[in-house]
C-alpha cells in the first residue's frame, strides 16, 4: 500500500509540468465525466465503479453486474448544450457482461450572422456530437476483470461532419485487505477526426487587380484532429466497513493527452446499501475543485431503482447538476 500511495504521489509531482499538447485533440464532448455516482467522487472512480455506468469510467466494472441494468444521465452545460447519455448492461452466464451505451452533446438551432447580416439571416445551424459504444467484461478469476469497448464518434455542426472508431480497455484486481482494488483504464485510443462537407466549396478571386479574372471554384481543406486519448490509474478500498456504513476511498491519477496530469480523490459512505453520500476533489485542474453528491435505492421485489445526485464546483463557469436514474431487473 505504501508503494502505491507513494507512486501516485510522485506522479502529481510530474504533473506541475506543462504539456506540449495542452488543448490539441477534437471531440472534446468525450471529455465529459458521465453518471452522477462517479462525478460526485470527483472522479476517482474507475477501481470502485461495479455499474453500467462503468462503461464510461472503467468497462472492467461491468463484470461486476448480475442480470440487467439500464442507466440514464443528463446534465445541462452551461444552459446551451445538453449531454445525455444511456447504457443498457446485460450479464450473460459463463460468458462475460455486454453493455450498449450511446452518448450525445447537442445544441439549441442558433441563427446565422454574417458581416453584413449581423441581427441575423434568417438561416439557422445547430451541432451535434454523438458516441456509441459496445463493451465486453469478464471475470477472469476471482480477483481479476477485464474490459474492452469499441465505440463509433461523429460530430456534426451545420452541414459538416467528422467520424472516427475508438477503443476503451479497463482493469480491475482485488486484493485481499479491505476490499482493496487496484484499477486502470485507457479510453479514446482510435483514429484522427477530420471535418468535411458542402460549406467548404468556395469561390475564389485570384486577383482584385486584375477586372476580367473570373471566380474559381476552390475548396477549404480541414486538419485532423486526434481523439483525446486518457489514461488513469487508481486505488480504492474501504475505510470503514460495519452492518450498517461502509466507508469507501479512492484516489486516482490521471494522464490525459492534451493536457496536464490531475489527481482525483473521493469517498464513498454507503448506508444498508440504501441510502448514500458522496463528495470528491480534483486536484491540478484549471476551472474545477470540490464535487459532492448523492443517491437513493427504493426495491421492487427483485428490481431496484436508483436515483443519484452529483454537484460540481466550478471557480469561473456555472456550477454543474448531474441527474442519473438507473433500473437493474
Amino acid at each position: 500500500m505504501k508503494k502505491i500511495f507513494l507512486l501516485l504521489t510522485m506522479f502529481s509531482f510530474v504533473a506541475v509540468a506543462q504539456n506540449p499538447n495542452l488543448g490539441t485533440s477534437g471531440a472534446k464532448f468525450l471529455q465529459v465525466p458521465v453518471g452522477s455516482r462517479g462525478m460526485a467522487m470527483g472522479g476517482a472512480f474507475i477501481g470502485t465503479t461495479n455499474d453500467a455506468s462503468s462503461v464510461f469510467w472503467n468497462p472492467a466494472g461491468t463484470a461486476a453486474i448480475e442480470g440487467t441494468e439500464a442507466q440514464l444521465s443528463v446534465v445541462n452545460l452551461y444552459s446551451q448544450f445538453t449531454h445525455n447519455a444511456a447504457v443498457i448492461s446485460h450479464s450473460l452466464e459463463d460468458i462475460g457482461t455486454l453493455s450498449l451505451s450511446f452518448i450525445s452533446l447537442s445544441m439549441e438551432k442558433t441563427e446565422i450572422t454574417t458581416e453584413e447580416k449581423p441581427n441575423g439571416t434568417g438561416s439557422f445551424y445547430d451541432a451535434q456530437d454523438i458516441a456509441i459504444g459496445l463493451t465486453y467484461a469478464r471475470k477472469l478469476s476471482a480477483e481479476f476483470n477485464v474490459g474492452f469497448t469499441a465505440k463509433f464518434i461523429n460530430q456534426r455542426i451545420w452541414n459538416e461532419t467528422a467520424s472516427a472508431w475508438a477503443f476503451d480497455i479497463g482493469t480491475q484486481y482485488s486484493v485481499d485487505f479491505n476490499n482493496l482494488v487496484i484499477a486502470m483504464s485507457m479510453t479514446n485510443f482510435g483514429s484522427d477526426l477530420k471535418f468535411d462537407g458542402e460549406d467548404l466549396n468556395i469561390n475564389y478571386l485570384k486577383s482584385d487587380n486584375y477586372p476580367i479574372s473570373r471566380l474559381a471554384p476552390g475548396r477549404l481543406e480541414t486538419t485532423a484532429d486526434p481523439l483525446p486519448l486518457h489514461f488513469q490509474v487508481g486505488v480504492a478500498m474501504d475505510a470503514l466497513r460495519s452492518d450498517f456504513l461502509t466507508i469507501r476511498t479512492e484516489i486516482d491519477a490521471t494522464h490525459p493527452s492534451d493536457n496536464n496530469e490531475r489527481i482525483n480523490i473521493g469517498g464513498e459512505a454507503n448506508f444498508v446499501g440504501r441510502f448514500f453520500v458522496r463528495a470528491g476533489y480534483r486536484f491540478m485542474y484549471d476551472d474545477e475543485n470540490f464535487t459532492f453528491g448523492g443517491g437513493l435505492t427504493f426495491p421492487f421485489g427483485d428490481n431496484i431503482l436508483r436515483f443519484d445526485y452529483a454537484y460540481a464546483n466550478f471557480t469561473l463557469l456555472p456550477d454543474l447538476h448531474r441527474y442519473t436514474v438507473a433500473f437493474d431487473f
